[in-house]
């Protein structure tokens, strides 16, 4: 399921149901071709923000019934008409990458928590309302999830993302436990850096767990993907804490036997 900056976005999934997998698909490729607009290649902040805008034109035509623009739109029409697919998500991630092209630092946790929500959550509700299962409580647990699963990201990618000249670390975080950027930039993983990390995933779990119930609640294949895509980031988290936030030697990511504990387990949950 790795597919970048989406990797829990359930591309090529075996589980997905195959009359899903077009709209899918044509969901994923908006997104990534926007991200990429505002992260990839050598444009000027002001090519990439008129790039975005024409993107989010096309959404416009696409609500008015018109037809788009941009070659890749017109599957993602055909997946809104077919299955009433809100357009708000989608605009959501706009607004997300046009922050990505101006803004690198992230002064406290509810900035960070309201970039997820605009960066991450769009594509839980979007899978719900692929499934119709648009009730607030799961549209609530699926928020929660997909917040944590972009933290999780955060702090596993704290050197990469420095090497790309952003911290999502928040800067008041950065100043409670004694940390600065240089320490980032040198790659030590101190007792100061442990504990900075370790409060990152301890409330970032708490964030996973309270999401989690929607994957023992929600029916079938959605259900399993939901139990697995968890399962993987707790057990992100579970190695983060295990290294104390080392993160600079070793990226923590997903091993064969862990793939094969979470399918395990997800298939046992009821």
């Amino acid at each position: 399921m790795s597919v970048g900056h989406y990797e829990n976005f359930p591309v090529g999934s075996l589980l997905l149901p195959r009359r899903m997998r077009r709209a899918v698909h044509a969901i994923y490729r908006f997104a990534r071709y926007a991200d990429d607009v505002a992260d990839e290649g050598d444009a000027a902040p002001a090519e990439r923000l008129a790039e975005l805008d024409r993107i989010e034109a096309d959404l416009d035509r696409i609500a008015a019934g018109e037809p788009t623009r941009i070659a890749l739109m017109a599957p993602l029409a055909a997946a809104v008409a077919a299955h009433a697919l809100p357009l708000q998500p989608m605009r959501d991630l706009l607004s997300a990458f046009r922050q990505d092209v101006v803004k690198t630092r992230y002064q406290s946790f509810g900035e960070l928590v309201d970039y997820c929500r605009r960066s991450a959550n769009p594509v839980g509700r979007l899978m719900l309302a692929l499934y119709g299962e648009t009730d607030p409580r799961s549209l609530a647990q699926a928020d929660g999830i997909c917040t944590a699963l972009q933290l999780i990201n955060f702090w596993q990618d704290a050197a990469v993302d420095w090497g790309k000249g952003r911290v999502y670390l928040p800067q008041e975080d950065l100043a409670r436990f004694g940390v600065d950027e240089a320490q980032i930039a040198a790659g030590r993983a101190d007792a100061k850096w442990r504990a900075l990390m370790l409060f990152q995933v301890e409330r970032t779990r708490k964030m996973l767990q309270a999401g989690a119930p929607l994957g023992r609640t929600l029916r079938g294949r959605l259900g399993l993907e939901l139990r697995l895509i968890v399962m993987g980031g707790d057990r992100i988290l579970h190695k983060l804490h295990a290294s104390g936030g080392d993160v600079f030697g070793q990226r923590p990511a997903l091993g064969a036997g862990d793939w094969i504990y979470m399918m395990w387990r997800a298939c046992r949950a009821k």
